[in-house]
Formats: structure tokens, C-alpha cells, sequence
């Protein structure tokens, strides 16, 4: 375990939607090109995949194909650990899928990241990363929104570090443990209702940057709920709602993810 300063804050961020449009431009059409290549009788439309988002983890979102009827159709293996290798090759085809279109830059970037994740590192926050995605895709991620020399400073919890996947707090509960910090002193960053209740679950605040899938999903428990981080001199973001002390502008800063933090809020708040 890495000990961590009493005088030191931390800043979590989820990775597909979050960092990046990764799931409707990345993962949506790595699946489909996975399954075309083995064979399989199925392709996810927008809608379809928007629905397997509510299950966390790729393999896991694999496995649900497995009904008796698919599992006939498609000539698959019967037995649980037959099913088993064959999830396991169909998500390391499209692991490798995936981070070739990263690498290729073909997933934009959210608006915010990399300035929040500079002003962060500047002010000496901790960095980390708490995804249920594989870490080969995580990582590629992560080098392509902040760059290779940043990605290094960041802690990457990902993949099955954790034996439940969010809306679980396994992987967040992990992250405390690793940083070595108290629940009061870390702030997430998701896009998603079982991303917030992960990270809420484990006692830590969390901020909502919303998505094309996940705009309409309940964020109560959220800090605040934006339609983006947003940047200078782009168009203002969205509050969606705001149930904390801080008070976003046109764009989100370090300031407003501090006022969210108990560890500061009620500092200041002291006589």
C-alpha cells in the first residue's frame, strides 16, 4: 500500500464515456467486428449495446449472449468452462481490436479531461484510474487523452482486480486501500448510474459527466451532474443538477471538484 499525506486529495476517474467516447465509437463496433470474425450470429445495434451497458465488464456483457438457443445456433460448447474459453477468446480478439483503434486516434477525447487531469497534478493531487474495463484497453485510453508521460502518474485499478464488477464498490473500496486515503479526501469522475453507485457505496463523492447513453439515468447521490467538464472558450457546460458547494461556470476546475470533498467543505466550515 502506497501511504499518502493527511494534506493530499485525490481525484478517480472512470474510463468509457468518461475519459472518452469509447463505448458507441470504440467498443460498440469491437464487439461486432469480434463477432463477425468468429462467426457469430449476432451484431448489437446502438440501442442494443445502450442495454448491455447496464451489465459491467466486457467478458461479462459476452457471456450474456449465452442462452440455450444462441448457444445452439451459434454451435457453441455446452459445458460452463467450454463457454468459458470461448468468452475469453472472443474478449481478447476484441481487446485487441479496440486499442488498435485507440492507437489509430479514433475515439475523441471529452472535453475537460486533460485540463482537470493538469490542473490535478499541478496542485499535487493523487491520480487513479478505477475502471471494470480490460487494462490493455484502459491504459490506451488513458495515453491517448493525457499522453504517455501524464498516464504514468496515474494509479490504474482495472479489468478483474475486483471479484464484482460497478455497480458494486469493489473496485473503489480497492482504490482507498491503494492510495491509502480516506474516503472523505477522493473525489470520482463518472458517466454512469452504476459508476456512481460504485463509488457512493464506498463512501466516496462522485461527480457526473454525462454521455449520448447515459443522459436520461438516475444520478441522485451525484455531487453535481454536468453534460461534460467543458474547456474555455468552448461553449458553456450544462449543470444538470448540483447538490454541492460548489459552483460550476462556463467549465469545471479543480475548485469546483474540491468544494465537493467532506474533508474540505468542512474545513472551511470550522470557526
Amino acid at each position: 500500500m502506497t501511504l499518502v499525506s493527511d494534506d493530499r486529495f485525490a481525484v478517480v476517474f472512470d474510463v468509457d464515456g468518461t475519459l472518452a467516447d469509447t463505448e458507441r465509437y470504440g467498443h460498440l463496433p469491437s464487439f461486432n467486428q469480434t463477432f463477425a470474425e468468429f462467426g457469430l450470429p449476432v451484431r448489437w445495434t446502438e440501442d442494443e449495446y445502450g442495454e448491455k451497458l447496464r451489465i459491467g465488464g466486457g467478458k461479462e456483457r459476452m457471456a450474456s449472449l449465452l442462452t440455450p438457443s444462441f448457444v445452439a445456433e451459434a454451435g457453441l460448447p455446452t459445458d460452463s468452462e467450454g463457454q468459458a474459453q470461448a468468452v475469453a477468446q472472443w474478449h481478447k480478439r476484441k481487446t485487441e481490436i479496440y486499442t488498435a483503434m485507440v492507437a489509430a486516434g479514433a475515439l475523441p477525447a471529452r472535453p475537460g479531461i486533460a485540463r482537470i487531469v493538469e490542473e490535478a497534478y499541478a496542485a499535487g493531487w493523487v491520480l487513479a484510474i478505477a475502471s471494470t474495463s480490460a487494462e490493455a484497453s484502459v491504459r490506451a485510453v488513458l495515453d491517448h487523452v493525457v499522453g504517455t508521460a501524464r498516464a504514468r502518474d496515474f494509479t490504474v485499478l482495472a479489468g478483474d482486480v475486483v471479484p464484482r464488477k460497478k455497480p458494486a464498490p469493489d473496485i473503489y473500496l480497492l482504490a482507498l486501500e491503494r492510495l491509502g486515503m480516506t474516503a472523505d479526501r477522493v473525489v470520482a469522475v463518472e458517466d454512469s448510474r452504476p459508476g456512481l453507485a460504485a463509488a457512493v457505496d464506498a463512501g466516496i463523492t462522485c461527480v457526473v459527466t454525462v454521455n449520448g447513453y447515459t443522459e436520461h439515468e438516475d444520478f441522485s447521490g451525484a455531487a453535481f451532474v454536468v453534460d461534460s467538464l467543458g474547456d474555455p472558450g468552448a461553449e458553456p457546460v450544462a449543470v444538470l443538477a448540483n447538490h454541492s458547494s460548489a459552483s460550476p461556470g462556463a467549465y469545471i476546475t479543480l475548485a469546483d471538484l474540491a468544494a465537493t470533498l467532506p474533508a474540505i467543505t468542512e474545513r472551511r466550515q470550522q470557526p
